[in-house]
């Protein structure tokens, strides 16, 4: 165990060079006009690249990691005196006055990798299962808006999220970081999540661009799929965030797509990015996916994390390629446009990061409400929930309930500012992003002070014999498992890793009062449902997710969760059963995604596979009944209900409005929902336009949405699988 900061404690924080930071002087914007402003961001990015000269632009566009790093040939390559230890670094034009890009990831929190700043911690925010389990946009922004902060308190002007790969699969290792596995709710939490971002004059990275649906030999993955259905999908989820959040960079993915790398792909990055949706912002490369100083003339604007490719790509080859003309001038100073212009409208030139102290107390709140708010409870048998705060005996067992709740690995991974936190190492003596960080509060004391009259005993789980000896003589057992995932891995099936299914057959069989709780970074099998009485999906749950598990298991506050993403009862329901990328000796792991557009729980539904827990799925601790629902149709279909809380406790509900028919075409798909926090008997109305994309589908021989004449049909659902009230209206085809 390591310790970190306490509470509230201020970080020891970092400062940028006088140069960088320094304001910009009075009369410098009639010297250099692009300083003005007043003046609109294209304008002062294109005075800006006339100003320039070939090595100021080449210098904009590529950079490296800003982590110290040994070459494959045993060479080591020092951190940029200039650079903020991170993520990455990008030399600014001090000549010119444009500051540098100083980067870090990521969506769940400030990341410090491998502990490269010394004694620095960041609020460690739940993580994106969590956050979209909260089907709250509101949420999303604020959580962007204090990563953003933090970033900026730090020094920080780009940061590297957010992640928001819809999930095709449950065994993906980074499943955890994204928003589920719907382009609407993924989108508009995104979107929401990038526009806190930039409000702090930090710029937002969506990521990663396209398809990076599984991690294993991610770089050898090849994922194929149909066009318009990739457009009705992954890539629908990407344009709805960037409608809404208007993020200053995107970042391309490892794999290739349809047989081209994402970062060298031209349709994805000039035809569907650039030419379709008017992306004005750049395009930068995942750390070590650039391939040829000629991925510049297929769309890519910046190679980052320079030092992890064969060769810096582009510096001295895209200088080469631009003196034979493989590569245009006008190219080369719409890449520097990009880049420059995002700097401006994000505002990071004209008020750039100054450090200073932050308040990690009050984070800490957000972190809580989001982790109360995001946590699902998925059983309640007998209404064993919420539990007494007098029971006498209480046996805690396993998942590391004395240390702390199980976060995500890799470039995701946030060292928690609420106090001492705890390290497994997996990967050496050296700190490394393969660790398991337990975040504080731990379970077992979280519990002990909700129920002080208790008894409270723990059992690391190792031995189920032993543990099952213990909850034989509680009144409640509460289990917790684990499952750690990592970027850049994959877990070969839906198990509890480490024989937790056995310790929890074990305790169950000593004692049916057994309550499971789950901290995973994706849905897992549960051969041993039938015989608890209890279980929550708590995902990664945050710095403050021990005390969220406490006040849900002891009624302090309704749980709300609802499934971003549909738990599957076997692999053998899956599309893909086994994962063609695992243990692939191939340069290329082709993966077919033939479902298409049809992800998670439409799949499910065109097959007539029933999940073991469905998207949308989760109860409460009290009632809510729906009412009143009207249809209208024209030009855009909108729906509204009224939503009332017909139990005794006060809580939140998130009614889902489901299409089911689409011009006579049978479908299953979201086109809306809203989160309602109601008193007993109160109610209220709701109401949602579909967009219309969400109506339609996309025409790759006319390159355009459409939009049939014709009846439509939808359902109210608790679930994608419990759906309720109907209406039907008529929409004009377009």
């Amino acid at each position: 165990m390591r310790a970190a900061t306490a509470r509230g404690r201020v970080a020891l924080l970092f400062c940028l060079s006088a140069a960088a930071a320094a304001p910009t002087p009075a009369g410098a914007a009639a010297a250099q006009p692009w300083l003005d402003a007043t003046r609109a961001p294209d304008e002062r990015a294109s005075l800006a690249v006339a100003a320039m000269t070939l090595q100021e632009k080449l210098g904009l566009l590529h950079g490296p990691m800003a982590l110290p790093h040994v070459r494959e040939d045993g060479t080591p390559v020092p951190v940029p005196a200039a650079a903020i230890p991170g993520a990455g670094y990008i030399p600014g034009v001090p000549r010119l006055g444009i500051p540098a890009l100083y980067e870090t990831d990521a969506s769940l929190g400030v990341a410090n990798p491998d502990g490269v700043r010394p004694g620095d911690v960041a609020t460690a925010l739940p993580d994106g299962l969590v956050l979209a389990s909260t089907f709250d946009p509101t949420l999303a922004y604020r959580a962007g808006a204090l990563v953003g902060s933090e970033a900026r308190a730090k020094g920080f002007n780009v940061l590297l999220g957010g992640g928001m790969n819809l999930a095709r699969d449950p065994r993906n290792g980074r499943n955890f970081e994204y928003l589920g596995e719907d382009p609407w709710l993924a989108g508009v939490l995104a979107g929401e999540s990038v526009r806190g971002i930039q409000d702090q004059r930090v710029i937002a990275t969506v990521k990663h661009f396209a398809l990076n649906a599984n991690e294993t030999d991610r770089q050898f993955v090849d994922a194929r799929i149909d066009r318009a259905a990739l457009r009705q999908s992954d890539l629908l989820a990407f344009q709805i965030a960037i409608e809404r959040g208007h993020p200053g960079a995107v970042m391309c993915a490892y794999n290739r797509v349809n047989g081209d790398y994402a970062c060298g792909n031209r349709w994805l990055l000039e035809d569907v990015l650039k030419r379709d949706w008017r992306f004005p912002g750049w395009v930068m490369s995942d750390w070590g996916a650039v391939h040829d100083a000629h991925d510049a003339a297929q769309g890519l604007d910046q190679e980052s994390g320079e030092q992890l490719d064969r060769t810096i790509f582009f510096g001295a080859p895209l200088d080469a390629a631009l003196r034979d003309g493989s590569v245009s001038q006008a190219r080369l100073d719409d890449m520097v446009h990009r880049i420059l212009r995002s700097m401006f409208a994000v505002g990071i030139v004209d008020r750039p990061p100054v450090t200073q102290p932050i308040d990690y107390s009050a984070h800490a709140a957000l972190a809580l409400d989001i982790a109360r708010k995001g946590i699902v409870l998925l059983k309640n048998e007998g209404q064993i929930l919420p539990l007494a705060a007098d029971a006498k005996r209480i046996a805690v067992i396993g998942g590391y309930a004395n240390l702390g709740v199980m976060s995500g690995g890799g470039s995701a991974q946030v060292l928690p500012a609420n106090g001492p936190y705890a390290r497994i190492p997996l990967g050496g003596v050296t700190p490394n992003w393969n660790d398991e960080i337990l975040d504080p509060p731990a379970p077992l004391d979280t519990i002990a002070q909700a129920s002080p009259h208790s008894v409270v005993r723990f059992d690391p789980g190792g031995y189920p014999a032993r543990a099952a000896a213990l909850a034989a003589h509680a009144d409640i057992a509460v289990v917790f498992v684990v499952q750690h995932q990592i970027e850049a891995a994959d877990v070969p099936n839906l198990d509890l890793p480490s024989g937790q299914d056995a310790l929890i057959e074990a305790v169950a069989a000593a004692n049916p009062r057994t309550i499971v709780v789950l901290e995973t970074g994706n849905p897992v099998a549960m051969p041993w449902l039938d015989r608890v009485a209890a279980v929550l999906a708590c995902w990664y749950p945050g710095e403050e997710g021990g005390q969220a598990i406490a006040d849900i298991l002891f009624g302090r506050v309704d749980p709300s969760g609802r499934l971003p993403i549909t738990f599957p009862r076997a692999a053998a329901d899956l599309v893909r059963p086994t994962l063609p990328n695992l243990g692939s000796d191939a340069q290329a792991s082709p993966i077919d995604y033939s479902e298409g557009a049809l992800v998670g729980y439409r799949w499910y539904a065109e097959r007539r596979i029933a999940p073991l827990f469905a998207f949308g799925y989760g109860l409460s601790f009290t009632r809510f009944a729906y009412g009143d629902v009207r249809v209208s149709g024209g030009s855009r279909m909108t729906v509204s209900l009224e939503v009332m809380n017909a139990g005794a406790n006060r809580g939140a509900d998130v009614p889902q409005v489901y299409l089911t028919s689409a011009a006579g075409e049978p479908v299953l798909r979201l086109i809306g929902f809203q989160r309602l926090e109601l008193d007993p008997g109160e109610h209220r109305r709701m109401s949602i336009t579909a967009d219309p994309r969400l109506l339609g589908y996309f025409d790759e021989a006319r390159h355009r949405w459409r939009v049939k004449p014709g009846l439509y049909r939808i359902r109210i659902g608790r679930s994608a699988t419990d759906l309720g009230w109907g209406g039907e209206a008529t929409i004009h085809g377009n």
